[in-house]
């Protein structure tokens, strides 16, 4: 149930994938952040061939995001794609991506936060202080998500629709092991983000800790939305284990055994973008049932025991205010949306 086993593992990776969910997008706008490569690009493959009146790619590097739009034309024959530049290790640079959002004026339907990066097992920190992979991993798309929610609000309202916004995530989370003094600390965040804190152990397990913080992160945002107004649908998705990008900062055994177990278990980053697209469009009619879920292999799945236990609820209630706190200190209209938009927990 809220467990990962190896036999589970291994009997959903073997299992076959169901083909993509389709939808009609016209008119509407789709947002894929982390788009140039891999499980991004391959689910805006797919949206694009759904004849979005637009796609956004969200990109870190304006070179690999024109190859994108590009390559993207000539596989799907699509010719709406935007590239927009954002730099998740920058705060500066997704606050410039929100507000030019916000001034753009258009609607948006879809949001797909896919973007990630595993740590290594030497402390990098971002120019705002934070250790690398929990910025970009979890605050920055946290932020990010914050900031245009309020235009997902207002699309619902102007077209009768129901938004979405989908947090990619992973089976990953299920390994994630906090320590119990750290998430009882005043500043867990702080303190994960913290230099002195990051050993090598510690940022070993960096990548299924983000993971969890994403998963506390649309529950969170999940529940705190309205009903009378509880238009845009939020969820959380896993993709499986498949051929990624993600992992070639790997080298020596840690490489060697990532290769051994693409060839006996990975999903083609194609299968794992479905997904993505599920997420972003599957499910029965409009697609309630999956409201606050945790999808995996394009079902409703069960989050981890320590997510669905009382004590994770406390943890994801604890970890959402300290992180509003951080992120309001970065940009004050976090604190805009959380005070117009959101509720408090239960509703």
């Amino acid at each position: 149930m809220g467990r990962l086993t190896f036999s589970g593992f291994v009997y959903d990776q073997w299992t076959k994938v169901p083909p993509v969910a389709t939808a009609d997008l016209t008119g509407k706008t789709v947002m894929v952040i982390g788009a140039n490569t891999g499980l991004g690009f391959e689910a805006a493959k797919h949206f694009a061939r759904m004849s979005p009146g637009r796609l956004i790619l969200g990109c870190r590097s304006p070179q690999r995001g024109e190859a994108a739009i590009e390559k993207l034309k000539q596989e799907t024959g699509y010719t709406s794609s935007e590239l927009w530049i954002i730099d998740l290790a920058q705060f500066s640079s997704v606050i410039a991506f929100a507000d030019k959002f916000e001034n753009d004026g258009g609607r948006l339907d879809i949001l797909v936060e896919n973007a990630a990066c595993a740590p290594t097992s030497v402390y990098s920190g971002t120019v705002d202080g934070w250790e690398t992979a929990l910025q970009v991993n979890y605050l920055s798309l946290s932020l990010l998500a914050l900031r245009l929610l309020p235009r997902m609000v207002q699309t619902s309202q102007d077209h009768s629709t129901k938004p979405r916004l989908v947090v990619v995530t992973s089976e990953v989370h299920f390994l994630a092991n906090p320590d119990k003094k750290l998430l009882d600390a005043p500043h867990t965040l702080r303190t994960l983000g913290n230099e002195e804190y990051c050993t090598s152990s510690i940022l070993a397990a960096r990548y299924n800790d983000s993971k969890l913080l994403n998963v506390f992160f649309f529950r969170a945002l999940n529940d705190r939305l309205p009903v009378s107004s509880n238009s845009v649908i939020v969820n959380g998705v896993n993709p499986g284990y498949c051929y990624s990008e993600l992992r070639r900062s790997f080298t020596g055994v840690r490489a060697a055994l990532d290769w051994l177990m693409e060839k006996a278990l990975a999903r083609t980053t194609e299968e794992g973008s479905r997904m993505l697209v599920y997420s972003a469009v599957g499910g029965e009619e409009d697609g309630e049932e999956l409201r606050g879920e945790y999808i995996s292999s394009a079902k409703v799945a069960e989050a981890s025991d320590f997510v669905i236990s009382e004590e994770g609820g406390i943890v994801q209630n604890k970890i959402w205010e300290e992180m509003l706190e951080i992120l309001s200190e970065v940009d004050h209209k976090v604190h805009h949306t959380v005070n117009k938009y959101l509720a408090g927990p239960g509703k």
